[in-house]
C-alpha cells in the first residue's frame, strides 16, 4: 500500500491548481509549473485538499500513485516557496564566480569551466567558495546542482572538490612509508 499516495495534500494560500484529465497546472506567487500524469489515476480537489486515487491495486498503479502525489506536492511547494541547493568548493585555488549569466568555476583544470544559467534557474555566488542554485522546479534545481558538482566531485584523500553543503566525504588513509 502506498503511504505517500494516500497522504492528502493541503493547498496553501495563493496557489491555484487546474486539473484537465491527466494534465495538472500549478500557479503560485513564484511562477507556474505544469506536468502530464498517467490518466488512469484520479486527481481531485475538495475543500482546498488534493487527493490522488488509483483504480486498482496492481503493482504499476501502486507505484504511480505515490510518485504522482510526490510530484504534485513538489510542484505546489516549488511555486509557493521554491527550492535551493547549496554547494561548497574546497581546495587550494578552487573558486567560482559569476560573469553575467555564466557561472565560471576554477577547479584545478588548465582552463576555467563555464556553465550557462538555464531559464527558470538562478545561480548565486555569495562567496567564491559557495554556490547556491535556486528555482521552482525541484528536478531541474537538483540536475543543475549535480552538473556543477560533477565538474570536480570531492576526492577521498584530501577532500578537495565541489560538494553539497553538509555532505560528508569519507576520507581514506594514504600510502604509508616503510
Amino acid at each position: 500500500m502506498s503511504r505517500i499516495g494516500l497522504k492528502q495534500l493541503e493547498i496553501p494560500q495563493g496557489v491555484e491548481i487546474n486539473i484537465d484529465g491527466g494534465h495538472v497546472t500549478v500557479k503560485g506567487p513564484k511562477g507556474e509549473l505544469s506536468r502530464t500524469f498517467n490518466s488512469d489515476l484520479t486527481i481531485k480537489i475538495e475543500d482546498n485538499i488534493l487527493t490522488v486515487a488509483r483504480p486498482s491495486d496492481s503493482k504499476q498503479h501502486k507505484a504511480l500513485h505515490g510518485t504522482t502525489r510526490s510530484l504534485i506536492g513538489n510542484m505546489v511547494e516549488g511555486v509557493h516557496k521554491g527550492f535551493e541547493k547549496a554547494l561548497e568548493i574546497q581546495g587550494v585555488g578552487y573558486r567560482a564566480q559569476k560573469q553575467g549569466t555564466k557561472l565560471v568555476v576554477s577547479a584545478g583544470y588548465s582552463h576555467p569551466v563555464e556553465i550557462e544559467q538555464e531559464e527558470g534557474i538562478e545561480i548565486e555566488v555569495p562567496a567564491n567558495t559557495k554556490v547556491i542554485v535556486k528555482g521552482i522546479d525541484k528536478e531541474r534545481v537538483g540536475a543543475v546542482a549535480a552538473n556543477i558538482r560533477a565538474i570536480r566531485p570531492p576526492e577521498p584523500y584530501k577532500g578537495k572538490g565541489i560538494r553539497y553543503e553538509g555532505e560528508y566525504v569519507r576520507r581514506k588513509e594514504g600510502k604509508t612509508a616503510k
